[in-house]
């Protein structure tokens, strides 16, 4: 949540902060403001609401200067207003700030006690105002940001600019991400790489607890003892073009045309002839008994699903849990038990804790993620990249089925090392993956059925999804898309569970929507489904040929999927309850790419 972008440059930074800003939108906000340096002095700009009222204000009120920050805000402490808005600023610094400073009512206290004036509700402000007195009180811009680092608490990705300094700019890191670019003759910091993208190829990733000092010229990095440190530069593949919408209406529309193209590119590189391929990891797959696997939101059904597959194909047992509830459950872990985390941005504050948590207790840490360069990647014993490329949309798409391919063929290599998968079941079951681009395709241009059904949906007030096996956390998936999107109350329940309570809730204003494909659980879902429709349910069922037939003669409304081995199914299924959710989220008018009260990485608790 929330974004920064800096800039100590000779080109006018406001332009260049307000489009690294909307760079940074997919990750949810209220508020946006800049500040820059003019002739020496801080001047800034806020607005509550979208970047277009902050450019409007912009307009009215041009801003000069070459070094200068921007902040999108996603409220935490206070709301969001323009009062609210970073960057806080005094006559002697301005600041910005992702996460949430801890003993900011402490620090408040103190610094209102000295005679500092507060003007908002943010704990971010507690920051500006300690730097001022400091710097109040003679110490330099460098001195005064080690002090005041020093007194903070919770977690934090902060940018400073000082008045009087027009070539530094500090940064600092805990528990937060932060990048530092660098150009020809300018340098930058960023929330993370996409929003540097137009600017620079080349960034050094802050460890957590660094801070550094920025000039025109480089950076100086200090580590969490105020010595400094080496932090290597690395190229991303990100450009500036990575993050346009093409032709489509919205980045999560072009995001669900994308899933052929992403899967196929996973399990190109995982698949070598008809077996699993993995990159080297430093422990054997054989030698894991018990694997632990956390994660939030979509990436947590996606682990879910890998728990089916694992448990199923490799019969190793798998706990999971969300990330949010596993490291205050504070479970007792065996010694040389495998840790596996799911996670798009690799920033997620609880996911992250939940791997701090399991290499504490002896876990080797594989993590499955979107960005190589994260803070997750950088503590995990090994991870497997997603590929899916910049995801704009909130809501999780290509990111998911990304997700999903790569544990599937991670739980293949397992079942191998298990020595409990054939060379011929491997064979075949990685022949039904690499069947999923063509189907994937096949569902996204005979889209009309889907777009039709949107409409029934969109008149719900109540929307229940049900699935079993590896197709119970698609219904979750589908779910969660509703409610994240359109805002229609949506709830995801393993099928034969229906009958222990949510059967209450059936009746004729409330679409069953049952993701059953054919296969061994196909009989037991419709047998679920006769219970429902029987009492008034309106039944919508996702399956095949053989299952739609079926299940036509209970069923209001039938979307005819592609065959596909039971095996592959719940990635091609993930796919059109998606669509539903994104053609529903359409007819609703709702903020699709920016649902409201939502941030793509939530980086705070």
């Amino acid at each position: 949540m929330c974004g920064i972008v800096g800039v100590v440059g000779v080109s006018p930074a406001a332009e260049l902060l307000l489009d690294g800003l909307r760079r940074l939108e997919y990750r949810g906000y209220d508020s946006a403001g800049i500040s820059t340096l003019v002739n020496g002095h801080i001047e800034r700009r806020r607005a509550e609401g979208k970047l277009n009222a902050l450019a409007n204000v912009l307009a009215e009120k041009p801003l000069a200067g070459v070094t200068g920050i921007g902040h999108t805000r996603w409220a935490t402490h206070g709301a969001p207003t323009e009062s609210n808005a970073h960057p806080h600023a005094t006559a002697r610094v301005a600041v910005v700030h992702n996460g949430i400073i801890e003993n900011h009512a402490f620090l408040r206290a103190e610094l209102e006690a000295a005679g500092q004036n507060f003007s908002s509700e943010t704990d971010t402000e507690t920051v500006a105002q300690l730097l001022d007195l400091l710097l109040a009180q003679g110490l330099s811009p460098v001195e005064a940001a080690r002090a005041a680092l020093g007194r903070l608490e919770g977690a934090y990705a902060l940018a400073l600019i000082f008045a009087g300094h027009p070539e530094l700019m500090i940064g600092a890191q805990r528990g937060a991400p932060l990048a530092v670019g660098y150009g020809g003759n300018e340098m930058y910091l960023g929330s993370d790489a996409l929003a540097l993208a137009p600017l620079t190829r080349e960034i050094a990733y802050l460890e957590d607890g660094d801070w550094v000092v920025v000039s025109r010229e480089g950076a100086d990095f200090y580590g969490p003892d105020n010595k400094p440190v080496k932090r290597a530069k690395k190229l991303t593949a990100l450009t500036g073009a990575a993050i346009g919408k093409g032709n489509f209406r919205h980045f999560m529309e072009k995001e669900l045309h994308e899933h052929p193209v992403v899967i196929g590119d996973v399990l190109h590189r995982m698949l070598g002839g008809e077996a699993a391929m993995l990159p080297d990891l430093p422990f054997s797959l054989a030698s894991v008994k018990r694997i632990t696997m956390s994660a939030c939101g979509s990436a947590f059904y996606a682990g879910l699903t890998a728990k089916f597959w694992l448990e199923n194909l490799a019969r190793v047992p798998v706990e999971a849990d969300v990330a949010s509830e596993f490291r205050y459950r504070a479970p007792p872990l065996e010694q040389g038990g495998l840790g596996l985390l799911v996670s798009q941005s690799g920033e997620t504050a609880d996911t992250l804790a939940a791997l701090r948590y399991m290499k504490a207790e002896g876990q080797k840490i594989l993590s499955v993620l979107n960005v190589p360069e994260s803070s997750m990647a950088r503590e995990s014993d090994a991870i497997l990249e997603t590929i899916a490329g910049p995801e704009i949309g909130v809501a999780s798409t290509k990111a998911f089925t990304a997700q999903l391919t790569v544990l599937a063929v991670f739980s293949l290599a397992m079942a191998r090392a298990k020595g409990v998968l054939s060379a011929a079941q491997e064979a075949q079951l990685t022949a039904a993956l690499l069947e999923i681009p063509a189907k994937a395709a096949e569902i996204l241009a005979s889209g009309a059925p889907i777009r039709a059904l949107a409409a029934r949906i969109a008149e719900a007030r109540d929307v229940l999804y049900l699935g079993r096996g590896g197709c119970f956390p698609i219904a979750l998936e589908g779910a969660l898309k509703l409610k994240e999107i359109s805002y229609i109350h949506a709830e995801g329940y393993a099928a034969g569970e229906m009958k222990h309570g949510p059967i209450a809730l059936i009746d004729k204003s409330v679409p069953v929507i049952a993701i059953c494909p054919s296969g061994p659980l196909f009989e037991k879902t419709a047998s679920n489904l006769q219970e429902a429709a029987a009492r008034g349910g309106q039944i919508v069922v996702f399956s095949d040929e053989e299952g739609t037939k079926k299940l036509r003669p209970i069923a209001a409304e039938t979307i005819l999927l592609p065959g596909i081995h039971p095996f592959a199914a719940p990635i091609l299924h993930a796919i059109p309850v998606q669509m539903l959710a994104y053609h529903v989220a359409v007819l609703k008018g709702t903020d699709v790419d920016q649902p409201r009260n939502l941030a793509k990485s939530v980086t705070v608790e």
